[in-house]
């Protein structure tokens, strides 16, 4: 049954809410705190954690393509137009700009000059977009200029400086490679994806061996200057997270060119599976995923981890794998019990299942949801609805549905304020404790794309069910078009 046959009245209803939800967070931001970073809901004023360049504008541009929404459509690209990315007064985080910026101005350039280009007649701003990401790759192409090619991850643009202790981590070097290729391919200029991918050459090859203590599975912590793994702990959290997560949408990308990369996948993900897969022992249905330490599994986990059960599941449907979805399925389970079990039903920012280290009142926690948190807090997150989306596109099955509409319902009554939506301090508590006062910018890229896509009709970026993709999401949840090069207008 193709998922658009589901789309029963309840299910349209509840599209309609998230978009009212988006409109409600974007009316918040451009009221108090355009065109800055973000909005501060709760004293109704602005930060800038993101050089001041209007992240959540960038980031809000697919949403609001996909959405169809033609004003702030409008609105986005004529602050794109006026952007001076060789301005700051901050360092500049290369992988947070690339998955942000560069991600959130190509994907803008995809939909427009594609499928929705009905929903901006005015050429000159959508090319804008192209011209923009070209301007922001260029100045962010100093972060390559090392030895290795390994990119510095902190930049002073002001100065051309790179800034650190002459280390990177996983992520955040393999967390560039879909952004600087798509690039590349609608310029027909190899440069910007070279760089990248060279930088990944030393993540796909890693050495020495005591840096690989699983096959595919490699430590954090990468020395710039010889490109060596520097230690053998690891996970599929923050640190590590997307740079698997990209192995496999390279691949998905284009098969012909990133065969490696999905090699590269199958080994860290069959690792997993044989030695990272935990059970809680009071809770033996549910499956988690254990961090590592060496080859000795750490039972821990996090929100930020939580996107890897739809990550076996797209590379299931690519690769025609039924035990990596199944797999999939049985993660996406296991966080959404981290969802369901707290006091406002949204997932903790860390939990974990180590009975070693379980005190009152941890221990009743663990008896009855298998897992006790050890990081209360909710930055808006969107990894645990993301999977969801993955789970339904494979299945079909509403159970998803029912659990994104949940977390939605959720996250909307617990962090709304009058004019956005606010971080919390503690999810295990009526009302989720403070309300830390910041609205990210991925609420905007991915909370409320992935809760939107689950109930919209089917589309041509949809994840289908047959592995055949003609869009890719990049990390941030920006869909950039598979595999097509040379194609600017």
């Amino acid at each position: 049954m193709r998922p658009s046959s589901l789309l029963l009245a309840g299910t349209i209803d509840r599209a309609g809410a998230v978009k009212e939800a988006f409109q409600f967070a974007w009316d918040g931001y451009f009221k108090y705190a355009y065109p800055n970073d973000e909005l501060r809901p709760v004293s109704n004023t602005y930060s800038n954690s993101r050089n001041g360049w209007g992240a959540s504008a960038v980031d809000s541009l697919s949403t609001a393509c996909i959405m169809r929404l033609p004003e702030v459509i409008d609105t986005i690209l004529k602050h794109v137009s006026e952007v001076n990315f060789s301005r700051t007064g901050d360092l500049v985080n290369l992988f947070e700009t690339t998955i942000r910026y560069l991600g959130g101005l190509l994907s803008g350039y995809d939909l427009l000059t594609g499928p929705l280009s009905d929903l901006c007649l005015d050429q000159e701003l959508v090319n804008g977009l192209l011209d923009q990401a070209q301007n922001l790759a260029d100045i962010l192409s100093v972060a390559f200029r090392t030895r290795t090619g390994i990119p510095f991850n902190r930049l002073n643009i002001t100065d051309n400086g790179l800034v650190g202790d002459g280390t990177n981590h996983i992520a955040t070097i393999g967390t560039l490679v879909l952004e600087w290729t798509r690039l590349s391919d609608i310029l027909g200029d190899p440069k910007y994806g070279s760089l990248a991918e060279k930088a990944e050459s030393y993540l796909l090859d890693p050495q020495p061996p005591a840096g690989e203590p699983f096959p595919g599975l490699i430590g954090t912590t990468v020395n710039i200057s010889t490109g060596e793994i520097m230690e053998s702990s690891g996970s599929w959290g923050g640190g590590d997270d997307s740079f698997y997560e990209y192995l496999i949408k390279m691949y998905t990308y284009d098969p012909q060119r990133f065969s490696v990369y999905r090699d590269r996948w199958i080994l860290a993900v069959d690792s997993t599976i044989t030695y990272l897969q935990s059970h809680p022992s009071s809770r033996p249905d549910l499956t988690f995923v254990a961090a590592f330490h060496g080859t000795t599994p750490i039972n821990s986990s996090s929100h930020l981890a939580c996107f890897h059960g739809g990550n076996f599941i797209l590379g299931g449907l690519v690769l025609n794998r039924t035990a990596y979805i199944d797999f999939g399925l049985k993660l996406v389970n296991g966080c959404h019990q981290t969802y369901v079990a707290t006091a406002t039903r949204i997932g903790p920012e860390g939990f974990s299942w180590d009975t070693s280290a379980i005190l009152k009142p941890k221990d009743e926690d663990f008896k009855t949801h298998g897992f006790y948190i050890t990081g209360g807090s909710y930055a808006l997150r969107p990894e645990v609805i993301e999977s969801y989306y993955y789970a339904y596109r494979a299945t079909g099955d509403q159970q998803y549905q029912e659990w994104a509409w949940d977390a939605f319902v959720a996250i909307n009554a617990t962090t709304r304020t009058a004019s956005g939506f606010s971080s919390i301090s503690d999810v295990d508590v009526p009302g989720g404790g403070k309300k830390l006062d910041m609205q990210e910018s991925f609420l905007f890229a991915e909370v409320f794309k992935y809760a939107y896509l689950i109930f919209a009709e089917d589309d041509e970026w949809q994840v289908p069910k047959n592995g055949k993709n003609t869009w890719v999401f990049n990390t941030e949840a920006h869909p950039l078009r598979a595999g097509i090069r040379g194609y600017h207008q």
